[in-house]
């Protein structure tokens, strides 16, 4: 806190980027996140730079499924990406019936009392928005509970591709069948030489690599490369270093932090600027702003066995989006397809989504017994 910087990168967490923030746009410093949260936007802290997709998807309307229910981290990124979710169902005349959340934490018999008290409501539709931490032992409590079955669907956010791309080893058998039918998110990254390139060079130079390299990974070696090309491109262009004291920046005599001694990059606001107009191709494909300062041409593989890619360009399909940039834009509801998806039960029929509620029918076999 008390070097003077241009520049920072980081973090992946939405709650500590939400307070980051707010110091760099006091400081006039540049930050390049991977914070997924859709809340952070350039409005609120405009020195805020979103260096991967951010939490905006929307995957029912394409299989007619009008309600869910969300099953989410009570935090600022659980709360804040349903928030996104039920705003684009509603675009779509769908909703979210229940939002079901649990503290980050949760004891397993808590999660486990969260799944059957959803087990009893009408929709059978679950988006589980969770952190990496707690995402698979919810799969494992919702299958010994019947919920991984026939009927059942469940669509995880881009937390689930991300921890098995960055398992030590091979996903395992006992995983690969807990999750058979489950529809995942995984941020697309064209498969180019330059990417394959890069892999086999990192792994090359560390042999005891064992983890895999999750889309995070690509994304955060991209952003240094961000921040590395734009102080070049600031610099040649004339660019000053230069900082000062910010008088309003003081702390208390009992913190452990002098903020007297933070100082404001005097020209942030032009390297800010610098940094938007960069447009290279990196390990994560094309790195180019649009002006509300996301990466343009957002876009996803849909898996777990990869169905279709989405993005923001073309929609769903089951051509990758780098293939659909060259091509006119085509969103048409007959351009949009997925190819087949064994569910839940190891069925290709699409769950019609919802059954009657168990308590409803429980209520109305007492109804019944007490006419007769």
């Amino acid at each position: 806190m008390e070097n003077d910087v241009v520049a920072v990168i980081g973090p992946q967490s939405s709650g500590i980027a939400h307070l980051i923030s707010n110091v760099v746009n006091e400081l006039h410093v540049p930050l390049l996140s991977f914070a997924t949260d859709p809340s952070l936007s350039s409005l609120q802290y405009p020195y805020f730079i979103r260096t991967m997709p951010s939490d905006c998807f929307q995957l029912v309307d394409y299989y007619q499924w009008r309600e869910v229910i969300a099953i989410y981290v009570d935090d600022d990124n659980g709360r804040n990406g349903i928030s996104v979710l039920g705003n684009a169902l509603a675009k779509k005349r769908a909703k979210i019936s229940y939002k079901a959340a649990f503290p980050p934490g949760a004891a397993m018999s808590d999660i486990s009392d969260l799944l059957n008290h959803v087990n009893l409501m009408e929709s059978r539709i679950y988006v589980l928005h969770v952190n990496p931490d707690s995402g698979l032992s919810i799969f494992y409590t919702a299958n010994k509970l019947g919920m991984i079955s026939s009927g059942y669907v469940w669509i995880a956010t881009d937390w689930l591709p991300s921890v098995l791309d960055s398992m030590e080893l091979a996903v395992n058998d006992d995983t690969t069948n807990l999750l058979q039918g489950v529809v995942a998110l995984r941020h697309h990254t064209p498969d180019t030489d330059f990417k394959k390139s890069f892999i086999s060079q990192l792994k090359s130079r560390y042999k005891n690599l064992t983890a895999g390299i999750n889309s995070y990974a690509l994304y955060g070696y991209d952003s240094v490369c961000l921040a590395a090309h734009s102080l070049d491109a600031f610099l040649n262009e004339g660019g000053n270093i230069s900082f000062s004291c910010d008088t309003q920046l003081h702390g208390t005599n009992a913190s452990m932090f002098n903020f007297s001694l933070l100082r404001m990059f005097d020209q942030g606001d032009k390297f800010l600027q610098t940094i938007l107009r960069m447009n290279f191709t990196g390990v994560s494909g094309l790195f180019k702003f649009d002006t509300d300062k996301n990466l343009i041409h957002p876009a996803y593989d849909i898996i777990r066995r990869r169905i279709g890619y989405w993005s923001n360009y073309s929609s769903l399909s089951v051509i990758a989006p780098e293939i659909l940039y060259l091509k006119p834009p085509n969103t048409s509801t007959s351009s949009r397809r997925l190819y087949s998806v064994i569910w839940p039960g190891e069925t290709t029929d699409t769950p019609k989504g919802w059954v009657f509620p168990k308590f409803f029918v429980y209520q109305h076999f007492l109804s019944i017994r007490t006419f007769l």
